[in-house]
């Protein structure tokens, strides 16, 4: 038997419940690992709440890292002992389970497991944003919304490596300063300012060409209103709930503007992009450009008050949780 958080309805915090599951052998194409650590994100309160429907019930967290404990059948390349990681497979909250072979990702020297849990989801966000959604350049000017959590700090980081200027956004004084810490140009704390007047203000009144927006339906509005003409919003969350229905004319009206709605699912679908995205996070991280900040860590029973603490903006960096 080995313990797990699940949900047995959506709701808040409370409904995470710590059960005890029957976890068998591998069949073909699986592994069975043992977590060492289990990443804590966004999208789990999403599953949680009922935002994104899941079938119940049903086993929290989406990204783990740990040791192969056994391999099935057919199974080539990983072996019982190989330290792994992984993201996209929901049900991570747990001590021990199977996860199919193809989607594991054998940690490198030099990554610890703690790292891979709190860096895989939001690293490779940020890879496919930076490189992929909206490919920035050496000298480009862009905006990054919550540049203070886990995928802000990441891609503060990583962009100023680019050579690329960042200006980041967040709820308080103390983000704002972790940000510029972690190599954003410039830093609004839109909890007191108006984001859009400052964006303006730094860039000359043209506007930026790309905004990275994972708050939602807080910050639309203002954040099409920093783009150039022709700029990309790129939403990719909902950290202050999801953006209301919209008139597409809206678009045309602030400089025929593009919006995009992208999903990491979508971007590491095949083995061999999930592989070159990771080795890519990896290395930039064994460089010493990109520092990885595990900031909390909490017990797997505590795992409801781990959600509590992200949602209510009390954490910064990345949260992981410990058998």
């Amino acid at each position: 038997m080995a313990k797990a958080i699940r949900f047995h309805k959506a709701g808040g915090p409370e409904v995470l419940q710590l059960d005890e599951l029957q976890v068998g052998d591998p069949g073909q194409g699986q592994v069975r690992i043992r977590h060492t650590a289990i990443g804590v994100n966004f999208v789990d309160t999403y599953q949680r709440s009922g935002l994104y429907p899941m079938p119940l019930p049903q086993v929290a967290g989406n990204e783990g890292a740990g040791v192969v404990e056994a391999v099935g059948a057919g199974v080539t390349g990983l072996k019982a002992g190989d330290r792994v990681t992984y993201t996209g497979l929901i049900g991570s909250y747990c001590e021990t389970r199977v996860v199919p072979a193809e989607r594991m990702v054998k940690l490198p020297q030099g990554i610890t497991e703690e790292q891979a849990a709190s860096m895989l989801l939001k690293g490779l966000t940020v890879h496919y944003l930076i490189f992929s959604t909206y490919a920035v350049k050496k000298g480009d000017t862009v905006l990054w919304h919550a540049a203070a959590g886990g995928v802000g700090l990441i891609a503060c980081q990583w962009l100023k490596a680019l050579g690329v200027t960042t200006i980041a956004t967040a709820g308080s004084d103390e983000k704002t300063a972790l940000a510029k810490a972690h190599g954003a140009e410039h830093v609004i704390n839109y909890s007191k300012e108006n984001f859009v007047e400052k964006v303006k203000a730094i860039t000359g009144g043209k506007g930026v060409p790309v905004v990275y927006d994972g708050v939602g339906k807080a910050t639309w509005e203002g954040s099409l209103d920093c783009l150039r003409p022709r700029g990309l919003m790129v939403t990719f969350g909902n950290a202050s709930g999801p953006v209301p229905p919209v008139n597409l004319g809206i678009l045309s009206a602030k400089g025929s503007l593009y919006v995009t709605r992208p999903t990491l699912a979508t971007y590491i679908a095949s083995r061999a992009e999930l592989v070159e995205r990771s080795n890519a996070l990896f290395d930039v991280v064994k460089s010493g450009k990109v520092k990885i900040e595990t900031t909390a860590r909490y017990k797997l029973a505590d795992a409801a008050q781990a959600h509590r603490d992200l949602e209510s903006r009390k954490t910064t960096g990345s949260i992981i949780l410990t058998p």
